[in-house]
């Protein structure tokens, strides 16, 4: 049985306003209706999903769980109601990993615009899956090892993880070796699927470094700091290309001292293989990651 969508809309606004009375002024309904919408769906579920006390309102474990699900179902009943209200029908939703769309994806982005006018692209960035259960999401660009059963899975490319800094900072510490790494300030990026034990297991003669400067958990973070001159990045020249191209950065080694690894995916469930604006990004992203540079640094 699906709950009925007053109570469902009551219950996620209380949990994002974190206050019965602020939910109420926003779905222009009394507190008092509002909690009987809450105790309905309490009800009919069989669990309490907020925990009322004289200091507000916290949602219980459960309540955040079911949370996560139906905020996202209502976010793509509302945002089909405003593509039918203003008459757009080519909606692609695409959902990346942060780093990726900022520094890889948002250069290029352009292109995609102005080969296919018709589709309207809305692109949105976070650590978190989507959630293809609820129906708003069509292609999400995933990081990490893949292992996504009953979902397409399609690698974006393949990328180069090799020692990155500021070429002041090469120069002013003097790193000409893998040995010479130990002795300057090193930047982790926590997730990254390559950390520096591995790649000091390949090149470095099995020394490891001790501490780490400066942690990260994002790519994009991480880079910057290398580029404020702070360490030594171990990350992707291809997620790096606009700093490298740039200047602000350059690899640390001018051999080929890098981990190769595919770590960027394409991912989404077989029913939207059939859906033209979900053909026509594939098709796109792939010749991007094949040869294409960013568009705002494009040479003639």
């Amino acid at each position: 049985m699906i709950p009925p969508l007053s109570s469902l809309q009551a219950f996620e606004a209380i949990a994002r306003r974190r206050s019965f009375s602020l939910a109420a002024a926003e779905l222009h309904l009394t507190p008092s209706a509002v909690s009987h919408q809450v105790a309905r769906l309490e009800e009919l579920l069989g669990v309490r999903l907020f925990e009322r006390s004289t200091r507000g309102v916290d949602i219980t474990p459960a309540g955040q769980s079911y949370l996560q699900r139906v905020a996202g179902a209502l976010g793509a009943i509302n945002s089909a109601t405003d593509d039918l209200r203003q008459g757009v029908q080519d909606t692609l939703y695409v959902h990346s990993s942060p780093s990726f769309a900022s520094l890889w994806l948002m250069p290029r982005i352009s292109r995609f615009a102005a080969r296919h006018p018709g589709i309207s692209l809305v692109l949105s960035a976070s650590h978190l899956h989507s959630d293809f259960q609820v129906g708003q999401m069509d292609i999400d660009i995933r990081y990490g090892v893949p292992h996504w059963p009953n979902l397409q899975v399609e690698p974006v490319f393949t990328e180069r993880i090799t020692p990155l800094a500021s070429p002041a900072f090469i120069e002013r510490n003097h790193v000409r070796t893998p040995a010479d790494l130990l002795e300057v300030p090193l930047i982790q990026s926590t997730i990254s699927v390559v950390q520096w034990p591995e790649w000091f297991a390949r090149y470095g003669r099995k020394q490891q470094p001790e501490r780490f400067a400066l942690r990260f958990d994002r790519a994009m973070m991480t880079l910057d700091a290398a580029v404020q001159g702070l360490g030594v990045a171990l990350e992707s020249t291809t997620i790096a290309e606009g700093h490298i191209e740039s200047g602000r950065l350059r690899p640390v080694f001018s051999g080929d001292m890098s981990l190769e690894v595919k770590a960027h995916f394409a991912v989404y469930p077989d029913r939207h293989t059939s859906r033209p604006e979900v053909v026509n990004f594939l098709a796109w992203l792939r010749e991007e990651a094949s040869h294409g540079k960013p568009a705002t640094r494009r040479r003639k």
